[in-house]
């Protein structure tokens, strides 16, 4: 319809230049047009008896621009306007026309599948006008693009789907070859997560268009399909996780299923779920990361009845579960139950080691938990190197003074530098009360201490939970979430607290205490710098313990989640990582470690390796190399070539000095991922040809593609100059210029 009104279609117009071919200069255009304008106007308002009172206000002024576009138009065809557009030589250019091979071409939307569709759109005529005028070549896209000689030779088979990556490659041919344009027939279901920048920043700078046919339909009709697993890749022995599962599903809204997780042979946690409607929702499930060990979670969803295709409904996520004991300095003022209970909760903890300092007179220290003789034997530690030994620290009832400066700044330094955890805990010595609202503590409190005295107070209260801490793992006494909600709301009362004042902006309170009707914070966390502190403003959860049934564990639950808290995310001297655990038919992998010396600086010195463990057993080493731009960090690329889990154990040293090790988990997937997304993705094909300057068609629209493709800055081409002062449209809006005059002045009576 464009291309009957306009003559051209659409492409020469968004591509082309407007030029004017009359030999007159354009400046006697513009002047030529401003008199008209004028001598209009000096007309329509010379008086006329036979129209003057018709012809008031605004009925002027619109006459006046009628026959004033009017005589602009006329005298703009007498500069003989035309479209200047670079277009391709003919027989000179290459035409890449790249066809979806993999298995979601498969697919019978209708009665054929969608590459039987494409082979039907490009044997009936679309190849044969492109051969008409260019050289065509034609390949297959899977996990790269392969050159093939006919189109029988698709089968829909390929395993994967990488569109940035075919190309990539295309446009690393187009270096040497005049290749004009690049055609790609796909449903869009890119398995690599979309065109990375690189490539469409290549395919923009040789000015390569590609134009997309879309197969497929755009929505799956009765599909479930898991869309993702989010889950830690790395764990405390024993902690207590949570997965988030996000589901996509299309004509089940309402009705009901299984989610299963499963490791090592065990079902982990699973329950039913209801489909709220189409589109996405999302669950979550707790389970126990149990025993040390490299761990394959594997999520399932129960088929439903009459769903189309059952290998979207499982994913695999791999979970590494460290074990050995993480140690916590526990600083504390003075003999009280809450430190002997806190003590015994942890004892038999797996991950959780308390090392103790308990001030039992003014000048003597008890110390329990300690590795030698000669832990702690000075007091607290001076030196920054010693306090990084240990990965979470709590204060307890003892006050800022018993700080020497440098030790507070150590303090500082463990929880933003070194990234540790810090937890301050309420007592007759605590917060305000023990001149805790100083700096660098008052830095790190996630509140707004009050600036007062007394505020410890020894008066029954009730602990409640507030939404966040209802959500949070932090506060899980209980396996079930609704049971352990209900758990909190009948534990004793606790027989203390401490008025901690204002949480901070981005403080989270995760429980609170009514006092006369007022809610004050009870538990408050914050991040800080590469680590977090928190405030427990109670010394009385240890009644938890002694006013509960013997059975009852809560009281221990709570101060092992709570230190798993402290020191859970607190960081090694290396620290290993790479930007994807889960490789979908993708082997690459980079390898990245963040690199420290004893005081935790950057070490930019370091010889780091990594012993990498395939899935067979079988390992190899990596040399990591220093990243120029970034002082203490190494890197390194590796391939992994089979499908399957694997390990990374990242080591680093200085010269015979042992600085560290971490381990990291990722996961090879092939075949998989042309299990899900099955439908067209429209949108990432219409954006592909938008961003390189071609067009998204319609199977039923491909055929005006021989007209447009050729217009293109790519390859080998020349300038077309296009005469547009016939076009239809031309003639149809001086038609209707001067109708639409003709029409006012006949209802104004000055016809």
């Amino acid at each position: 319809m464009f291309e009957f009104f306009f003559k051209y279609p659409l492409s020469v117009f968004s591509k082309g230049q407007l030029v004017l071919l009359g030999s007159w200069p354009r400046w006697v255009l513009v002047l030529a047009i401003l008199a008209a304008a004028v001598g209009l106007a000096v007309f329509l308002l010379k008086p006329k008896a036979h129209f003057t009172k018709a012809l008031q206000g605004y009925r002027r002024v619109a006459l006046w621009a009628l026959d004033w576009a009017l005589l602009a138009l006329l005298l703009l065809l007498l500069w003989q306007p035309a479209i200047s557009v670079t277009a391709l030589k003919q027989n000179q250019n290459i035409i890449a026309v790249v066809v979806d091979d993999s298995r979601s071409m498969g697919l019978k939307d209708t009665g054929q599948s969608r590459q039987q569709e494409a082979v039907h759109l490009l044997e009936g005529g679309l190849l044969k006008d492109l051969q008409s005028h260019y050289q065509v070549r034609v390949y297959r896209l899977g996990a790269s693009v392969d050159r093939i000689d006919a189109l029988s030779q698709l089968t829909a088979q390929q395993s994967a789907t990488q569109i940035g990556r075919g190309l990539q490659q295309l446009a690393d041919e187009a270096a040497t070859l005049p290749i004009g344009a690049i055609v790609l027939v796909s449903d869009g279901a890119d398995n690599a997560g979309g065109i990375d920048l690189k490539t469409m920043t290549e395919l923009q700078r040789r000015r390569l268009p590609v134009n997309t046919i879309g197969f497929g339909k755009t929505e799956l009709a009765s599909d479930v399909e898991l869309d993702g697993f989010e889950v830690s890749n790395k764990a405390l022995e024993g902690s207590r996780l949570e997965a988030q599962v996000t589901i996509r599903q299309n004509g089940f809204g309402g009705k009901r299923t299984h989610l299963n997780l499963s490791g090592g042979g065990k079902v982990l946690a699973s329950r039913d779920i209801v489909f709220s409607g189409t589109g996405k929702q999302v669950e979550t499930l707790e389970f126990s990361a149990g025993a040390s060990g490299v761990k394959s979670l594997e999520v399932r969803l129960d088929p439903l009845p009459g769903e189309q295709n059952l290998e979207n409904n499982k994913l695999t996520r791999v979970l590494l579960v460290t074990s050995g004991k993480h140690r916590v300095l526990y600083v504390e003022g003075e003999p009280r139950w809450e430190y002997k209970f806190l003590r015994r909760a942890v004892d038999d903890d797996p991950a959780i080691s308390v090392v103790s300092m308990l001030r039992t007179t003014q000048n003597k220290i008890y110390r329990q938990g300690i590795s030698n003789p000669e832990e702690l034997a000075e007091g607290f530690p001076s030196k920054p190197e010693d306090l990084f030994e240990y990965e979470g620290i709590i204060l307890g009832s003892v006050e800022e003074a018993f700080f020497t400066a440098g030790q507070a700044q150590a303090i500082k330094d463990f929880v933003d530098r070194r990234g540790g955890g810090l937890l301050f805990l309420a007592g007759r010595s605590s917060l305000s009360d023990g001149g805790y609202n100083v700096a660098p503590f008052a830095d790190l409190l996630p509140v707004q201490l009050p600036q007062r005295k007394d505020t410890f107070q020894r008066n029954f209260v009730a602990a409640e939970l507030t939404d966040a801490g209802k959500r949070s793992l932090l506060c899980r006494i209980e396996d079930d979430a609704e049971k352990s909600n209900r758990h909190w709301d009948i534990l004793p009362y606790l027989a203390n607290y401490q008025d901690m004042g204002i949480p901070k902006p981005g403080a989270v309170v995760l429980a609170n205490v009514d006092v006369g009707g007022k809610r004050l914070p009870l538990l408050v966390t914050e991040n800080y710098g590469r680590g977090r502190s928190g405030v427990f403003a109670t010394s009385g959860s240890w009644r938890w313990r002694m006013q509960q049934p013997l059975g009852d564990v809560s009281q221990e639950t709570f101060w092992r989640q709570l230190l798993r808290w402290v020191v859970g995310a607190t960081p090694t001297r290396v620290v290993a990582s790479t930007p994807d655990e889960n490789l979908e038919d993708e082997g690459n992998v980079a390898l990245r470690a963040e690199v420290r010396d004893q005081q935790y600086q950057p070490a930019s010195d370091a010889q780091v390796e990594a012993k990498i463990i395939n899935p067979d057993g079988s390992s190899e080493t990596v040399a990591l190399h220093p990243d120029p731009l970034t002082a203490g960090v190494y890197a390194a690329d590796w391939q992994a070539l089979k499908s399957g889990s694997y390990v990374a154990e990242v080591s680093a040293r200085q010269g015979d000095k042992i600085l560290g090790k971490d381990a990291l988990t990722f996961r090879r997937e092939d075949g998989q991922a042309e299990n899900f997304h099955r439908e067209q993705n429209k949108e990432l094909l219409r954006k592909l040809a938008e961003q390189t300057g071609g067009r998204y068609y319609a199977p039923g629209d491909a055929k005006a593609l021989t007209k447009e493709i050729s217009f293109s800055e790519a390859g080998i081409t020349g300038r077309e100059t296009k005469e547009i002062w016939d076009m239809p449209a031309v003639f149809l809006l001086v038609l209707g210029l001067k109708s639409t005059e003709w029409l006012l002045r006949r209802r104004w009576g000055v016809v």
